[in-house]
């Protein structure tokens, strides 16, 4: 499905500047809609690729379906380095390529007329990038298990999925469906996304998992986990029916993953719950062990904890609400609603997934165990922030904001709910954003724009501060003579967030602006409500 805009773009060999940040040509060519992008839209995907854990290689082609938006003759494939793209055919024809980096300029020669259908193969092979710290420095990871066999998985969030298959590589346009062809060695299977149509053997011993996903699914959301699976399953009563979930992991861990994974459909009936039906039922539901910490890959989730609760056996929160709950299966699986049903159109956007996520960590706990451990949690994981740089990023160059996206974003996400004191509204709205955006990509204004609207509030000022300033905002106040003088300062312009405090005995709200206002008290001190993200200073 394509969801673009076409932007203009000015391609230089110098580095752009973003505040102490340099970006290159390939940054640009990596995270723009470009030209040799923007007028055709990817309807499909057939990735068929053999992977030999022997050799750390991989080999195989990628057939790209789409439709002609307007009519073009060159159009732009992504794979990196070290693969190469060995050759690419439309129509019986071998097309010439301009290779410039990671960017592959096709010189097509069938006429493109704008509503056909087309397809190309894109035959690709080589040695992939070796994950260095999957899957924040993503690619394959190539390891064994306890008995000595291959234990292979991907991971590319950020870094691109075209670090091991050639695709349209930017998030704005998601493939609508895609069969995915893994011809794994003797002994091994392959988990993917979507459904396991069938098994193909050969003759050589080894066999090919054809994998088909029939929604929407973006580029980084795709994996391929190799390993000597065991499998069971059950079903799950959802919103929307029967829900198929599947469990793939090493034969030793079976035992402990048949207790630890119960924490799957406690997440599945919490965030059904908070932000409605699973986005993904026909594809199913897969929670797969795998060689690192873990990854919201598109209904083949991916586990490493270690079967433990926490964060690795930790409480990121230090509130002991995260000891709990298996911190990857909450997390990673909340993805499926941020970040692979509403998915970032830029990765400047990237808050979008991690903000929304993290706060679901919380939003689990009250579910489960109440309102009160909720913001516990929450408020637990302010001590992790950073306030060093804007959320948002720069845009146009695959680069996201600060990493504050997830801690700072679930508190931004918990002190709006605050403001808007309606809880029943509050999961209206998140309930909302997954339907109004069901499987769509998106830009930070469509987001806020939706919030405020069904908050019924202006909430520019808000984001501006939250998304685009590292500042946090100060209720700066002085007491003399029974009376309260008060302002917010550390702020953008026009910021007028009301805010909870309490003095003379009860709750009340207070309504600063950046000038000073002022009221009677009979109390010496206020204190603020700690649900809100802000700073008080008292003169």
């Amino acid at each position: 499905m394509n969801k673009y805009i076409i932007i203009l773009l000015a391609f230089t060999t110098v580095q752009i500047t973003f505040g102490q940040e340099s970006f290159t040509r390939q940054d640009t060519l990596r995270g723009s809609i470009t030209p040799e992008r923007a007028w055709w839209d990817v309807t499909y995907y057939h990735l068929d690729v053999s992977v030999d854990p022997a050799t750390k290689s991989i080999k195989g082609k990628n057939t790209v379906q789409y439709k002609v938006l307007e009519p073009y003759k060159v159009l732009q494939i992504d794979l990196q380095a070290p693969l190469k793209i060995t050759k690419v055919v439309q129509n019986g024809e071998i097309l010439n390529i301009n290779h410039d980096g990671n960017a592959h300029f096709i010189n097509l020669k069938s006429d493109q007329k704008k509503g056909s259908i087309q397809s190309l193969d894109v035959y690709y092979e080589g040695q992939p990038q070796e994950a260095k710290r999957a899957p924040w420095d993503g690619g394959f990871s190539w390891s064994k298990d306890a008995d000595g066999n291959d234990f292979v998985a991907t991971s590319c969030q950020g870094l691109g999925a075209s670090v091991w298959w050639p695709n349209k590589d930017h998030m704005y346009d998601e493939v609508d469906s895609m069969l995915i062809s893994v011809t794994v060695p003797k002994g091994l299977m392959d988990v993917s996304n979507g459904q396991l149509r069938n098994v193909e053997e050969h003759k050589d011993g080894t066999k090919t998992y054809n994998w088909f996903v029939s929604n929407p699914i973006n580029n980084y959301g795709v994996n391929v986990n190799i390993g000597d699976y065991v499998h069971y399953s059950e079903d799950y009563k959802g919103e929307k029916g029967l829900l198929k979930m599947d469990y793939y992991v090493l034969k030793e861990n079976l035992e402990k993953a048949k207790t630890q994974f119960k924490d799957a459909p406690r997440m599945m009936e919490a965030f059904e719950h908070w932000f409605g039906p699973y986005p993904f039922y026909e594809d199913g539901y897969k929670l797969v062990e795998v060689p690192y910490l873990g990854m919201e890959h598109q209904s083949s989730v991916t586990y490493g904890n270690k079967f433990k609760n926490g964060y690795l056996g930790r409480d990121v929160s230090g509130s002991g609400w995260g000891m709990k709950f298996d911190f990857i299966i909450i997390h990673e699986s909340a993805h499926e609603w941020f970040a692979n049903n509403i998915t970032y159109k830029d990765m400047a956007d990237m808050w979008i997934h991690e903000s929304f996520t993290s706060y679901s960590e919380s939003l689990f706990v009250e579910y489960f165990y109440g309102k009160k451990a909720a913001a516990e949690y929450v408020i637990g994981v302010r001590k992790n922030i950073l306030n060093d740089k804007p959320i948002i990023g720069p845009y146009n160059v695959n680069q996201s904001g600060s990493g504050d996206m997830y801690y700072k974003g679930s508190n931004i996400l918990h002190t709006l709910r605050q403001w808007i004191n309606d809880d029943v509204k509050w999961r209206g709205i998140l309930r909302g954003l997954n339907e109004t955006f069901y499987h769509q990509t998106v830009t930070t204004e469509q987001i806020e724009n939706y919030i405020s609207k069904s908050a019924g509030l202006d909430l520019t000022a808000f984001f501006n501060q939250y998304l685009r300033d590292a500042r946090i905002p100060t209720l700066e106040y002085s007491i003399k003579n029974k009376q309260l003088k008060y302002r917010w300062i550390d702020t953008v312009p026009n910021f007028e967030m009301p805010i909870q405090v309490y003095f003379d005995g009860k709750e009340q709200w207070l309504f600063p602006k950046t000038d000073w206002s002022t009221m009677k008290i009979n109390d010496d001190d206020l204190k603020v409500d700690v649900d809100f993200y802000v700073e008080s200073l008292k003169l």
